[in-house]
């Protein structure tokens, strides 16, 4: 009896010698993507959170950009970043990921729809291809101005500017004209060639993609691009005529919302400089044919000089 017991005891302590069958290393728990944690902050308790903008406002400076973005924040189903992102022109930005230009958002509400505006991405010639990557279905507004005045108030804009600092700036003829004639590599010139600009646009997104709004038409009459604008996003028409006062004093509408009534920064709607009536026929003239070829783009016209 004492011998079964002592072999059983030898049998077992065999068996616990030998190796058992090795296992797989445990995996570890998948981790997720950088980017992916990045676009998981900004969610906050009461269910808001930053989106990445499903409208962005692509351009063009000086054709009423700000006036587009404080009118559709009228609208209670969209959120507006408050500052131009420049995050598809500027390298130092964008190589910082979606994650960085996600922290730039507002914070929303599911059924909202965000919106940035950045003027410089229109002219931008990364810009389009960078866009597309993002969002293919995006929807982009494009607010344009007659060329000729989009130059002066481009001018403008840098002359005050440097006023401000008290710097010396020439007059716009040292900038428009050069040898006597007009002073094509002037960037402000440029900026103003539409069908140049729009033509790389449509290399990565159909024209049904882009709402094209009447900045001219905006300024003296608000509300009916408004309308066209909410129709474009897909918005419950809510912006009414009503939020909209001309205000004779600065001399271009303000606007109502909810009682409260708010005007655009005093360096909106600044006074242009005279220019000489035959320089502002060449300038007319220089842009006669570009505006041609837009049209025709575009498949409308507008009540440009």
């Amino acid at each position: 009896m004492v011998a079964l017991l002592l072999g059983a005891v030898l049998l077992a302590a065999q068996l616990q010698l030998v190796p058992t069958r090795p296992t797989a290393p445990r995996a570890e728990p998948a981790q997720p993507a950088p980017l992916r944690d990045e676009l998981r902050e900004g969610a906050a308790a009461n269910g808001s959170a930053q989106q990445l903008p499903q409208t962005i406002i692509i351009g063009v400076r000086k054709g009423g950009t700000r006036a587009l973005l404080e009118m559709l924040s009228l609208h209670p189903d969209v959120a507006a970043a408050e500052n131009e992102v420049h995050f598809f022109d500027w390298e130092e930005h964008y190589s910082q990921g979606l994650g960085w230009y996600l922290r730039q958002m507002p914070f929303s509400s599911p059924h909202q729809l965000t919106v940035e505006k950045t003027p410089a991405y229109f002219t931008s010639p990364k810009v389009p291809e960078r866009v597309h990557r993002l969002n293919p279905a995006i929807r982009l507004l494009l607010i344009l101005r007659d060329p000729s005045e989009r130059v002066l108030s481009d001018y403008t804009q840098v002359f005050y500017n440097h006023l401000q600092k008290h710097k010396p700036y020439p007059s716009i003829e040292e900038f428009l004209v050069r040898d006597g004639r007009l002073n094509v590599d002037y960037k402000a010139l440029n900026r103003s060639l539409y069908h140049v600009h729009l033509q790389n646009w449509l290399r990565f997104f159909p024209l049904c993609h882009i709402h094209i709004v009447d900045g001219d038409r905006l300024i003296r009459d608000p509300f009916p691009e408004i309308q066209k604008v909410e129709r474009f996003l897909k918005l419950a028409p809510q912006i009414n005529a009503s939020n909209f006062y001309f205000n004779k004093t600065k001399g271009f509408y303000c606007l109502r919302d909810g009682g409260r009534d708010r005007c655009l920064h005093e360096s909106k709607g600044r006074a242009h400089p005279q220019v000489d009536p035959k320089l502002l026929h060449k300038l007319h003239e220089y842009f006669h044919e570009p505006n041609k070829k837009f049209f025709e783009l575009v498949g409308r016209t507008f009540d440009w000089h």
